[in-house]
């Protein structure tokens, strides 16, 4: 347990630096760039991402799920890793101009031909990151990840203020890549082998069309959105949604993407019978306990505060983005309770089961939201809602079937959750409706922030839930490490 919470630290260390990174870049390019600018790339990284997924091939999951892993099935990751990652350069090269063409923007061809070199330099690194996730490393995963953000960010304003517009974006990401290629060289584990080879890339092969398939149609519902407005609505419109989907995005930068890459493995150990007392089901359970005690008040505060977060974060031209933002806080919410659904599936040894829920659901969402694009934002919007009800529905299903977990199981492992939103959503909801309109935003967004955290906090307590102990852990280790500083300074 000491050894999970230990991971956890460095996951949530990891993520918080990025993310911090994330929002300085933000504010900054957000008052150096147009819309319009942002489009392009936008538009660029939404379809370099979707490539991104076929790119590794299920590799990262293959390695950390294997119970057995040796010099051959290592060398067989990496030859795959390249094989696949490698001709996808070439796919993306070939593809930028059609592309561009077809959504009728010629600047997306250069966009598209200079991202693609990302595609080169991965594979490169690509088995460093599973292997210390599977190693649970995450000190060194944290120094790759934020030598990225720090490059990325510096580049991408230094080069706005020089006036390359959309293509600082495009550099920054790239010398972001280069950067993290470099880190990753230094921390890479021993065991892992330089050169690649043949044998066993059948049976990676055989998990990766699963995994990536499952993969696709997951990051393609994702990209589903920009892709059907930037074509249909506009470039314009396009990064008015990206914008506010990257402020939902905050949560899964700060929370679930720092949970998940130690849920997984932790999963899977418990899947094998290894690290301590209960199945996988039962760390499911406290783990969306977790997540929606952070997730249910966030998403409140949020749609009740959108709109002087805007303004701090973004600047007046993307006041466009508030309603939606508020529209699509209630699926995020929704959502939240079965976001982990899929690392349990896969740990489990069920993604099969994983593969077939992401294409009947990515498959809703795409008919969803073309019906509602010639509607304007605001339909796609609702439709994303819907799209996100529906899934989490399925994965309801998925795991009543699979893992025995009915709705009563369910509620009782969120029923503080939700109390404990209540109380916290007070002082929000009070700032919406009665907090005078000319109040400065950033005074209103930290005066209601601080109120709602000192509320969260007294909840979680008065409310006994999970997360009253860890913060109780975190207290005495807290005050052992002062007393044994204080000691050995005495």
């Amino acid at each position: 347990m000491n050894a999970t919470r230990h991971s956890f630290f460095f996951s949530f260390a990891e993520k918080y630096t990025v993310l911090l990174l994330g929002i300085i870049a933000t504010m900054v390019l957000s008052r150096l760039l147009t819309p319009a600018e942002v489009g392009v790339y936008s538009l660029g990284a939404v379809l370099v991402a979707l490539a991104q997924v076929v790119r590794d091939f299920g590799v990262g999951q293959y390695l950390i799920q294997e119970k057995q892993l040796d010099a051959v099935k290592l060398r067989a990751a990496l030859a795959t890793s390249l094989l696949v990652a490698w001709l996808l350069a070439g796919v993306v090269l070939l593809a930028s101009a059609p592309l561009a063409q077809f959504y009728g923007e010629p600047r997306l061809t250069l966009v598209l031909r200079l991202l693609a070199i990302n595609f080169v330099l991965i594979p490169f690194s690509a088995l460093t990151l599973p292997m210390l996730r599977r190693q649970l490393r995450f000190r060194a995963i944290y120094a790759i990840n934020a030598a990225n953000s720090a490059v990325n960010l510096l580049v991408a304003v230094l080069l706005a203020l020089q006036g390359c517009s959309y293509m600082s974006m495009v550099w920054a990401a790239l010398a972001g890549s280069c950067a993290s290629l470099l880190v990753s060289l230094l921390v890479r584990p021993k065991e892992l082998p330089w050169l690649p080879g043949r044998r066993g890339m059948g049976a990676i092969g055989r998990f990766g069309a699963y995994a990536t398939g499952g993969g696709l149609v997951d990051e393609a519902g994702v990209a589903a959105p920009d892709l059907i407005i930037g074509k249909l609505i506009g470039i314009e419109s396009l990064a008015l949604f990206g914008k506010a989907q990257s402020v939902l995005n905050i949560f899964n930068q700060a929370i679930t993407s720092a949970i998940s890459p130690v849920v997984f493995p932790l999963f899977a150990a418990r899947a094998r019978g290894e690290g301590g007392q209960g199945g996988a089901e039962l760390v499911y359970l406290r783990t969306i306990s977790y997540m929606t005690a952070l997730a249910w008040p966030f998403f409140l505060f949020l749609a009740c505060m959108a709109l002087p977060l805007v303004k701090v974060l973004y600047g007046t031209q993307w006041l466009g983005c508030v309603p939606l933002i508020r529209i699509m806080c209630l699926s995020s919410a929704v959502y939240s309770m079965f976001s982990m659904a899929r690392y349990l599936f896969v740990a489990t040894g069920q993604l099969q089961a994983q593969v077939r829920l992401d294409a009947c659901a990515g498959g809703i969402k795409v008919a969803l939201l073309l019906a509602a694009a010639p509607f304007g934002l605001l339909a796609v919007a609702w439709a994303v809602v819907l799209s996100n009800v529906l899934r989490s529905w399925l994965n309801y299903g998925c795991l009543r079937r699979l893992s025995a977990l009915d709705w009563r199981i369910l509620a009782r492992a969120l029923r503080k959750s939700l109390l404990l939103c209540g109380v916290s959503g007070v002082a929000p909801v009070a700032a919406l409706l009665w907090l005078p309109v000319d109040t400065p935003a950033l005074l209103a967004l930290a005066g209601t922030a601080l109120v709602t955290l000192l509320c969260w906090l007294a909840g979680i307590f008065l409310l006994q839930h999970e997360l009253a102990g860890e913060f109780l852990l975190l207290q005495r280790k807290l005050a052992g490490r002062w007393l044994a500083v204080k000691w050995t300074k005495g």
